[in-house]
């Protein structure tokens, strides 16, 4: 987000494959779509901060506090086909107001998960929260298209994709101050029994402190959109296609290996964004105390904001295969320097792969879907799909880093293959004659 950045479950197209959508003249709703996006970047973000206080306190292996991606991007897999088929059946607005709900109902779950001190319930409320998060994005793409003429669809849609940068930016920033400064003086592997159970429930109520400001802004903006509620599409012709339609896409060799490449990146971008704080603790890297190094995420994702923007002028001169191809390679570069060194340029190198990753989702994104046509729709649903790559990667990722007796990097050579086979896709494109055209 997209961090992982939103892809709308299908958008009708027309026979050139553009996407086919009616004009709305409603201004107040584009602020209520650059609110989302804004709020999508940044509890997504928040999971990098809360990982390292959930392992602390759990004590937790890199692999079982990985389990908190894995429960939240698999949410993607598991409800992006039903989210899809819920806001076709009732609309945008109705399904937007169902995906808040249900946002709200996982920010409140983590109550019970703090006085239980249940790892497992905190994992719960996390794809809870993540439902909610993906029928939300369902809405939001079509919602951009709709909101304006077709001619500046694109200028708006990067526009709201800004929004989902600085909230990747900010949230983690005031996430570390929140949940990480409030670390007692002793750990959860000093005290046992009822001490330990007592310790965990006094140290998550800073994430439920956290998730609780979020449920209360979350309930403003449902507010807001249930009085807005038949102001657009309120039946089957709300434009988002539903069911497993276009898995035989993937037989397609550029739509299938662009597939796989979203799975790849989305994996590799929470993989090192999951494992930043820890990374920056080292002693041989900053040697940074905990909310020092939360802070520092901001840098990650600020980065992949800056370079969207000159990545953005870069594509209209240049090949899109090419800057992708260029893009992953560098990316490799910056971990290898990373977990071959120490000190400030270990751990800045590491922070500079976010502006690698800023034009890496789209430019996939627009590379798969070259030439789709009239099946434009069920392709960004398979797209949607893969992006549960953010929960089977950082999983893999974490087992690595187990398996090397805690050395993160090791594991880190995991995202860079991964950031290897999207290099190997830009160079596939480039040579692709249905590539061609895409660079602008």
């Amino acid at each position: 987000m997209a961090i992982v950045q939103s892809v709308a479950i299908g958008a009708p197209a027309t026979a050139s494959g553009e996407i086919a959508r009616t004009h709305v003249d409603a201004p107040e709703l584009r602020y209520f779509v650059m609110a989302l996006f804004f709020v999508f970047g940044g509890i997504t973000s928040l999971n990098d901060v809360i990982i390292p206080k959930l392992k602390e306190l759990f004590t937790l292996s890199y692999t079982e506090a990985m389990l908190v991606q894995f429960c939240f991007f698999t949410a993607y897999a598991v409800i992006g086909v039903p989210g899809a088929m819920l806001v076709r059946k009732v609309g945008y607005m109705r399904g937007a107001a169902a995906g808040l709900v249900i946002m709200i109902l996982g920010c409140l779950a983590f109550i019970p998960a703090s006085q239980t001190a249940s790892y497992w319930l905190f994992l719960t409320a996390y794809f809870v929260l993540a439902s909610g998060v993906v029928i939300v994005q369902v809405v939001a793409n079509p919602l951009i298209s709709m909101l304006g003429k077709p001619e500046t669809t694109s200028a708006r849609l990067t526009f709201a994709q800004a929004f989902n940068s600085l909230g990747t930016t900010v949230f983690p920033f005031f996430g570390s101050i929140l949940i990480l400064g409030g670390l007692a003086a002793v750990s959860a592997s000093d005290v046992t029994g009822a001490a330990l159970q007592a310790y965990r429930q006094a140290e998550s109520q800073a994430i439920v402190h956290g998730y609780l400001g979020i449920a209360l802004a979350l309930a403003l903006v449902a507010a807001a959109v249930w009085r807005m509620r038949s102001r657009l599409p309120a039946s089957g012709d709300s434009g988002v296609s539903g069911g497993f339609a276009g898995f035989d896409l993937l037989k397609r060799p550029q739509f299938g290996f662009g597939t796989l490449c979203i799975f790849l990146y989305v994996g590799a971008e929470v993989s090192i964004g999951s494992l930043i704080v820890s990374y920056l603790m080292q002693d041989h890297v900053l040697a940074l105390p905990e909310q020092s190094a939360g802070k520092l995420i901001g840098l990650y994702w600020g980065g992949a904001m800056v370079g969207r923007f000159i990545g953005s002028a870069l594509l209209r001169k240049l090949d899109a295969g090419i800057v992708l191809a260029f893009n992953a390679c560098v990316a490799i570069v910056l971990v290898a320097v990373s977990i071959s060194t120490v000190g400030q340029v270990s751990g800045y190198t590491l922070l500079a792969v976010g502006l690698m990753n800023s034009v890496m989702f789209p430019t996939i994104f627009s590379l798969a879907s070259a030439h789709l046509g009239t099946r434009a729709a069920e392709g960004s649903g398979i797209i949607n799909v893969a992006i549960c790559g953010g929960a089977i990667v950082p999983l893999l990722t974490g087992a690595l880093a187990d398996m090397a007796g805690g050395n993160l990097a090791v594991a880190l050579i995991l995202p860079a293959l991964c950031y290897a086979i999207i290099a190997a896709f830009g160079v596939f494109c480039k040579r692709s004659a249905a590539a061609i055209g895409l660079s602008a």
